[in-house]
């Protein structure tokens, strides 16, 4: 009787965190997936190279490397729900400086913009997924991950489409093509109103991040209880004497890489092949990861258990490069027979496996975590501080797609990059999440 009273008790206090946390992952995802829509008006704003626009991705996700484990220590000294607020002020100071970056259309203080936006996220990510694996049972921390990346992914797919009709509106044909063949003056002033496009959305971010400050800060937001030891036997002396997270932040490196690829050069490759919305391409990415987090949702660990769900992942990526360097960068038959009936635009097919990336590897991220902090005890925010700094992921391997691009003279082939990142997360599935010792 006690236990089952004290059970009701506590039920409460888990909604209102699960609710909060899926706003602050709805965030992650609407300032994540704007790069993906930003990139190709930067590149025009700016006059980049495909392989100047990609640092873009480095410059946001770098982040995560640089200021991790600082992020880690200041969990310590000011608890989560403190830690998230001073995660969202930065984020309000990121999208705010965004403002001079625009007026005067320089792309080193676009990246500037961007690295504190990425700060801001760092302290919040390593805050919040921590809190969802431990705020219920362990078996199913991949559903729970997978209702948040559900959330996240969401905003996904509303931001590239928002974002375009904002940047858009009375603008016309912007496309690299159109703007090249008119004169220097006309060129001049489409490029300066395109810049300041960009203003009012990141004004309207840093409203919306201001608002959810106080939302945090005010809401009772519980803190997580203090760790216990390790489970381990013998006794370890830091998170890097454990395997299964260090080899853990090494496939988040690798897995995160894969979907910044997928999600934020999709709309390069299709300007590249002059399909229509280019700037659009990242919606049809997102749409497929939400569908992958809906099996996340419904089967795990149901019908499919953790480690499951990351080895069909790995496979399913490889399979998915395949696809890209293979097929064919004009036929749409692919997309035809998925959503053709629709009425939504088709693509590629080379550009539909792009798009498919993001099915074949949703589960990574909500498999990968429980898995990594299966048994760390008290290193819980250092090893979430480890994993999240595998996110810088993708600041690197998107550059290294972009000068593959760029020396090969073949975006389509470039994508072969995938495939080592996936096999590896085939590794963590099959062996690596299981070590405990390095020897």
């Amino acid at each position: 009787m006690t236990t089952q009273t004290s059970t009701a008790t506590q039920q409460p206090s888990t909604v209102l965190p699960m609710v909060i946390i899926g706003i602050l992952f709805f965030i992650f995802g609407f300032v994540t997936w704007l790069n993906g829509s930003l990139i190709p008006f930067l590149k025009i704003i700016c006059e980049l190279n495909e392989f100047q626009a990609l640092f873009v991705t480095f410059a946001f996700y770098i982040a995560y490397t640089v200021m991790a484990f600082p992020m880690s220590f200041l969990l310590n000294k000011t608890g989560y729900r403190n830690g998230m607020a001073i995660g969202l002020a930065i984020m309000v100071a990121g999208s705010l400086a965004f403002i001079p970056a625009a007026q005067s259309g320089q792309f080193g203080y676009f990246l500037i913009a961007l690295f504190i936006l990425g700060t801001g996220l760092t302290i919040l990510q390593t805050a919040s997924n921590p809190y969802v694996v431990k705020i219920g049972p362990k078996e199913s921390a991949a559903m729970r991950i997978s209702i948040m990346g559900l959330i996240n992914k969401a905003a996904g797919v509303i931001v590239p489409m928002v974002f375009t009709v904002l940047i858009l509106a009375d603008m016309g044909d912007v496309s690299e093509q159109s703007i090249a063949a008119l004169s220097a003056t006309e060129r001049q002033a489409t490029i300066d109103a395109l810049s300041n496009k960009l203003i009012m959305p990141y004004i309207y971010m840093a409203i919306a991040l201001t608002a959810l400050i106080a939302l945090v800060k005010f809401s009772g937001l519980p803190e997580l209880p203090p760790e216990p030891e390790a489970s381990n036997s013998d006794v370890k002396q830091s998170v890097f004497h454990l395997p299964q997270v260090v080899l853990g932040a090494i496939a988040l490196f690798a897995y995160v890489g894969v979907e910044v690829i997928a999600g934020d050069t999709i709309g390069l490759y299709g300007s590249g092949l002059e399909v229509a919305n280019f700037a659009g391409l990242t919606s049809y990415t997102m749409v497929f990861m939400v569908i992958g987090y809906i099996i996340g949702v419904t089967c795990i660990p149901r019908y499919i258990s953790q480690r499951n769900a990351l080895l069909g992942s790995a496979i399913a990526g490889v399979l998915c490069i395949i696809g890209v360097i293979f097929s064919s960068t004009t036929n749409t038959s692919i997309a035809d027979i998925l959503w053709g009936w629709s009425g939504i635009a088709t693509i590629p097919n080379t550009v539909t496996f792009v798009a498919l990336m993001g099915l074949a590897h949703a589960l990574v991220w909500p498999s990968l975590w429980p898995l990594a902090l299966d048994g760390v005890g008290r290193f819980t925010s250092q090893a979430s501080a480890l994993l999240i700094m595998g996110i810088s992921g993708g600041a690197i391997l998107p550059l290294i797609f972009g000068k593959m691009a760029q020396v090969m003279d073949n975006t389509q082939l470039a994508y072969v990059v995938g495939i080592p990142c996936y096999l590896f997360i085939l590794f963590y599935a099959l062996k690596g999440h299981k070590m405990r010792k390095w020897s």
